[in-house]
């Protein structure tokens, strides 16, 4: 009876890392070079835990309150996606994000660069003032350099 009770607890750890999973991976691949931008994308899977609701929450947060103008501008877009969307399936896949992954997609000139944020923003999203602090310097040093 206890080996079973160790081995449920042992599944459900297991699943619950699988499900918010982070990827520590850049990528670089090329589009139309007349574009310059960065694409903000927030990956999660359906089932949602409490620090993948305010990862959202405060990337929204940092985004309307700092670069609201280059929303605006289509300078900066965000995008929620639930991996677990059949619709989703190519987005995810491209960015390597099998669960709740906070990627910043750098866009200069027509080359994309892929910015895992994932790690930084499960130690930070559950402190919205540190979380939007380092959030924006990123982004602000990202901005620089379109």
């Amino acid at each position: 009876m206890n080996k079973t009770i160790i081995f449920f607890t042992a599944l459900v750890i297991g699943i619950i890392f699988t499900s918010c999973e982070s990827q520590e991976k850049n990528k670089t691949t090329t589009l139309n070079t007349s574009i310059s931008k960065i694409e903000v994308l927030d990956f999660h899977s359906t089932h949602r835990c409490m620090t993948c609701n305010a990862i959202e929450a405060n990337t929204k947060f940092t985004l309307n309150t700092y670069f609201a103008k280059e929303l605006n501008e289509a300078k900066i877009t965000f995008q929620v996606i639930n991996v677990d969307e059949k619709e989703n399936e190519k987005v995810a896949e491209k960015f390597e994000a099998s669960g709740t992954s906070l990627i910043l997609n750098v866009i200069k000139e027509g080359k994309e660069t892929q910015i895992n944020l994932t790690d930084f923003a499960f130690m930070k999203g559950n402190d919205q003032e540190a979380f939007s602090k380092e959030l924006k310097a990123k982004i602000d040093k990202e901005l620089k350099s379109l």
